[in-house]
């Protein structure tokens, strides 16, 4: 019986007709001066704020990963080398960089040359502040740097929400001059309250994943819905597509409907897949009817799962308490543990996948600890494999399926075979993430 290893629903055709829609503005941009654009992060960013004055958002990150999934990245990867980029720079800035060079495209429609801005929200990794000056060098556009404060405790303090306040006022200023247009508060109020309703959507998605079966693979499948997520989030359209995913997830749940005619392991993922070879390494577990019941990588956006939503009545404070600690990114690898362990506990996991990235020191840095944690102090099975997110050359698919299978082997005779495991005394945590 063929398996079924992706979800082919409504779902993904309305989520392919929408980031096509998306492309179609951006090169309706390309061909005269509206709309305006912005080119940003996807993690901690600010789109309502841009919603408000009618800029449609460019992420750089979404362009390479379309490249790489469709196997597009390898030649401008090469172009950015070639005038200068170390091969173990961020594959996604030299597949962005390298196609701006070159003039590729993921859909083959144009990009605008010159966005209105390029909006380095800077939120973890260092490597976007040159990736986004590089941006503006190649494009002409201004440049605008917003500095998130890590986040160093639990919650941030009321001093860094502040500080991120004063810069979003300090880009309302800049947008007003750049756009001609006057700062519609009441659009921007209406932008935060969809993205509130659109992340209490994709929350209760998430949470559908905590039955047996999992009615969607939180990794694999959840990446179908991430685009609309960060290009429509504080939008009408964002909020009709979510509620169209959930009625239709519940519906498979109610039947009873798993990714898989059996369900027989639960996962935990960490880590973006390997783009360039996303069917080949989905498949992999598709092979063990493997499902992914949670992942770090669909909270890159935003920690909805646990409880956080934007406020309409405190909008610019909603942003920044977003940019600062409602994403992955910004947390430090005690914090993704515990994150990881409350998947674990309450999604009811068998194990956990680490993906490591080579060319994302940041992202990846302290996985090989973080694989012993959950091993060796949880006891929990856990698999370590490497390759890249965006650079076709570090995928190894015959010593990946190996590690894959003898992973699963192993934990299907632990199954079979259980032991109790370590217990973690309550309070050793960093930080405790509230409950939804």
């Amino acid at each position: 019986m063929a398996e079924k290893s992706e979800y082919r629903g409504n779902i993904h055709q309305r989520q392919k007709q929408l980031m096509l829609d998306w492309y179609g503005k951006l090169e309706q941009a390309a061909s005269g001066d509206e709309p305006k654009t912005c080119s940003l992060m996807v993690s901690g960013n600010c789109v309502e704020l841009l919603e408000a004055f009618g800029i449609v958002p460019i992420y750089p990150e979404v362009n390479a990963l379309q490249l790489a999934i469709r196997h597009q990245s390898l030649d401008p990867i090469l172009a950015a080398e070639e005038m200068g980029y170390a091969a173990d720079n961020c594959a996604y800035v030299k597949a962005d960089i390298g196609c701006l060079l070159k003039g590729i495209t993921p859909t083959g429609t144009r990009l605008p040359e010159k966005p209105t801005l390029v909006l380095c929200n800077f939120v973890g990794c260092n490597t976007y502040l040159k990736w986004f000056e590089h941006v503006a060098k190649f494009t002409g556009a201004p440049l605008y740097v917003i500095d998130v404060p890590f986040l160093r405790t639990a919650e941030p303090s009321k001093e860094d929400v502040a500080y991120v306040v004063k810069q979003l006022h300090e880009l309302v200023a800049l947008l007003e001059k750049l756009t001609g247009r006057k700062f519609d508060p009441d659009r921007f109020r209406h932008a935060v309250a969809c993205s509130a309703r659109s992340e209490e959507l994709w929350s209760r998605i998430k949470h559908l994943a905590k039955v047996t079966p999992s009615p969607f693979d939180a990794y694999f499948d959840a990446i179908t819905l991430m685009g609309p997520l960060y290009v429509y989030r504080a939008t009408q359209e964002g909020v009709d597509f979510f509620t169209d995913a959930l009625a239709e997830l519940e519906a498979k749940r109610s039947a009873g409907e798993g990714v898989y005619e059996r369900e027989r392991f639960r996962l935990v993922m960490e880590g973006p897949p390997p783009y360039p070879y996303f069917r080949t390494f989905r498949d992999m577990f598709a092979k063990w009817q493997a499902t992914a019941v949670a992942s770090t990588y669909s909270t890159v956006g935003g920690l909805w799962e646990f409880g956080f939503r934007h406020d309409p009545a405190e909008p610019f404070e909603s942003v920044a308490m977003h940019m600062i600690a409602q994403n992955v990114t910004n947390r430090n690898m005690l914090q993704r543990y515990d994150q990881m362990q409350r998947y674990l506990e309450e999604w009811k996991a068998d194990g956990v996948i680490i993906h490591f990235v080579k060319s994302c020191r940041l992202f990846s840095a302290g996985q090989g600890d973080m694989r012993d944690y959950f091993s060796k102090q949880l006891g929990v099975p856990t698999l370590y494999i490497e390759s890249d997110l965006e650079d076709p050359r570090y995928f190894a698919e015959a010593q990946t399926r190996t590690r894959i299978d003898a992973f699963f082997e192993a934990l299907e005779h632990s199954k079979a075979h259980p032991q109790p495991r370590p217990t973690v005394a309550k309070g050793t945590q960093l930080c405790v993430l509230p409950q939804a």
